[in-house]
């Protein structure tokens, strides 16, 4: 560039700035836009059972233990947030009380569902997430299979079940439901 005309090096010298200038300020307002939030599921129905009932977030309490929808909302079941939105790849977390002291709860009659039955899940997307039952489970609570539930691709659902013990006012039991991603 040396023996190029002096006319040239302002304008590659302009080029040059230019690029800059907006790469720079097209980064700083891509960074200063909002983002577009993530879906989070709103509704959970399973036609079999006759259930419709809106879902809350769920995160983690105090001690690390997996939040509970308030037994207030006994029709609410939440959704887990630290596991993925259903119909996102991964494992999905939704949890219910099967009663209160009063009455039966969101979850009374998921013992009932069958395998092949299907659940849908509406997303704030509008897509709704559709699962297929593969399988339900009845496990100690001190034998809660974390792994299948939490890392395995899927929607799981979760309740109490078995014997209701009257000394920690506590199921012993968790009714485990596995289900597999048909479409969004």
């Amino acid at each position: 560039m040396a023996d190029s005309p002096k006319w040239l090096k302002i304008v590659v010298a302009g080029f040059v700035t230019g690029t800059i200038m907006f790469a720079l300020t097209g980064r700083e307002r891509d960074a200063a836009a909002p983002r577009q939030a993530a879906a989070t599921p709103k509704r959970l129905d399973i036609p079999s059972l006759d259930l419709k009932a809106p879902l809350m977030k769920l995160g983690l309490s105090d001690d690390g233990e997996v939040e509970l929808p308030p037994f207030e909302k006994p029709a609410t079941a939440g959704w887990f947030d630290q596991s993925v939105v259903p119909g996102d790849s991964g494992a999905s977390v939704i949890i219910g009380h099967v009663d209160t002291k009063t009455a039966p709860a969101v979850f009374y009659r998921l013992r009932d569902v069958k395998k092949g039955a299907v659940i849908k899940v509406l997303r704030s997307d509008g897509k709704v997430a559709s699962y297929k039952v593969d399988s339900i489970e009845q496990v100690a609570k001190d034998r809660f299979p974390a792994e299948r539930v939490y890392i395995d691709d899927g929607l799981r659902l979760i309740t109490c079940g078995g014997t209701f013990d009257r000394k920690t006012h506590e199921y012993v039991d968790n009714i485990i439901v596995y289900a597999s991603h048909l479409s969004t």
